[in-house]
This record gives C-alpha cells, structure tokens and sequence, in this order.
C-alpha cells in the first residue's frame, strides 16, 4: 500500500496555508511546508512564513530548519521531506504537503533520483568565477541555448538554479529536461493534488497588498539583517522578496522601484507556478472566486473524504 499524501499547490497569495489548516483538523493531519525559502530560520516576513498561533497546534516540518548561509538541494528537501510523509503515516496521521515550486513537489512525490549525480566541484566553481566576473547574463544565455526548457522554469537570478543545469549538462551530456524526462513518472505516493486558483486580476491585487503589508512589517529590516549577519552572497538572498530589497540597501535604487519590482517578480513568479502545475502535474483545481471560501471548503473536503475512502 502507498503513503497517503494531500498536496495543496497553486499561486502564491491564493490561500494555501489557511485551506492546509483547516484540511488537518478535519482530517487529523499534520503540514509540512513545501516551501524551499522558509526551511530558512529568520526569513520570516519575506517568505510568509505562518506564525505560531496560525498554526493552532497542527504539527509544522520543513520550516526553520537550516542557517540562511547554508544551501539546501532539492535532493536534500526530497529526501528530508520522504522521511516526515512516512514518520506521518506511521503515527495514523494524514499528511498535508502545503506550497511549493513545482520542481520541488515533482522531486517529492515522483521517483527522482539525485543520488548518484555528485556535483563536479571544479566545474562549479569555474562556472561561480564566470558569474562573478561576467554576471549572469552569459551563464543564463549558454543554459537557454542548451536546454530551453529547463531556462524558462528558473528566475535568471537564482544563480545556484542556472549553474547547477549548466554544470549538470556539461558533465552528463545531458540536459536537466532529459534527465527529468528519463526519471520514473509513476508516484511512489498515493497523493491527492488540490490546485487553488483565482481571477488573476484578485490574485495580483492581493499579492500587491500582501508586499505591502510585508514592508510595513518589516521586510527591509529582516534583509538588512540578513545581509549583516551572513553577507550579500548568503545562498537563500536570491530569494523573490529578499534579492529586490539589496539594490536600496547598497544605494542602488529608491525603495519604491524595489518594491515595484518585487510585485513584479511576483507576479510574474505566480504566473509560473500555474503554467508548471497546469501543464505538468495531475491537479483537481478550485475556483476560488466563483463562491465563498466556506463552500469551497466544503466541496474539497467532501472529494478528501471520498479519496481516503477508496
């Protein structure tokens, strides 16, 4: 028998933590983040992160986890998260899979496997001086004429992303899509994927007011914190939401043209989740704008229920 798993996957700001709440006290759940940004501690207001009395109880994984210095792979975030979905299941809990890029959800719940694919340090570290040297721009223009596909998935400033394909080609002969392509499509998991989406004109206007309200609790301050504590080459400042702060804080650039540019970058971020999880993945999607979140709520449980009782 394959570990049950609920998915709750859609744009940021549609409403995946509340639905994720409310699924595990009905269903006896518990949550883990699928979230890459918030397993770092002290990115807080930046990446959402849910606060202690939201929470309401409801065991919380993959949050708080590692320093803002450290990089976490995805074959790290696979393998962490494998272990609380069976810890979970074990303890007759239902376990609840909130958020997430859709490479991250894919990795998790499919059987990819990273671990004989050791990085060639050398390369690496070649393809790093070129960035420092160059920027990005040459690295991101080498992986979009070699591997397409795999460029329009990653932002152009997730260096990490954009050297990890190019080094992961250049030593295999073969391009990230291939590679995930080859990988065995048939979950390991007995997973229900619940997709949220709305009017995207509702949607920006509420990603709009979540930056807002983000900056007024103190965004700006929680990336000066960072930068002072870990440098301006901590791993996890390539995130949306910390990356657009920096050029205000070194002068660059006036604090409404970061914030302007950080609803941009997320808008245009949720526009991709959607395209990811419409096109890749087996979702049963909710409407959330065609009724109230109560009754939404109401039709998702009732398709929970006949799932488990399958």
């Amino acid at each position: 028998m394959k570990e049950k798993v609920i998915v709750i996957v859609g744009p940021t700001a549609v409403g995946k933590t509340k639905l994720s709440i409310d699924i595990a006290k009905k269903f006896n759940g518990e949550i883990i983040s699928g979230d890459s940004m918030q397993i770092y501690k002290g990115m807080d207001i930046g990446t959402d992160k849910i606060s202690a009395k939201t929470m309401a109880n409801i065991q919380h994984y993959m949050i708080d986890i590692v320093k803002p210095s450290e990089s976490y792979s995805v074959a790290q975030f696979q393998e962490r998260v494998r272990f609380h979905l069976k810890q979970i299941n074990d303890n007759n809990k239902l376990p609840v899979i909130a958020g997430g890029s859709g490479l991250y959800i894919d990795a998790i719940l499919h059987d990819y496997n990273f671990k004989n694919r050791k990085r060639d340090e050398i390369l690496t570290k070649e393809l790093e001086q070129i960035y420092k040297s160059e920027g990005i721009e040459p690295l991101y223009k080498e992986l979009q004429r070699v591997d397409k596909e795999q460029a329009d998935k990653i932002h152009p400033n997730n260096v990490r992303r954009v050297i990890r394909a190019l080094e992961m080609y250049k030593t295999t002969g073969q391009t990230m899509s291939e590679i995930h392509k080859s990988q065995k499509q048939t979950s390991i998991f007995n997973y229900k994927m619940i997709g949220l989406e709305m009017n995207r004109e509702i949607l920006y206007n509420q990603i709009n007011r979540r930056i807002d309200f983000m900056v007024e609790k103190g965004l700006v301050e929680e990336v000066q914190m960072i930068v002072n504590k870990f440098g301006i080459d901590a791993p996890s400042l390539n995130a949306i939401g910390y990356k657009e702060i920096i050029p205000y804080l070194e002068g660059e650039n006036t604090l409404e043209n970061c914030i302007n540019l950080l609803k941009k970058n997320t808008r245009n971020y949720a526009k991709r989740q959607m395209t990811w999880f419409k096109n890749k993945m087996n979702v049963q999607w909710y409407q959330l704008d065609r009724q109230t979140y109560e009754q939404s709520l109401q039709m998702i449980q009732s398709d929970i229920q006949e799932w488990l009782d399958e």
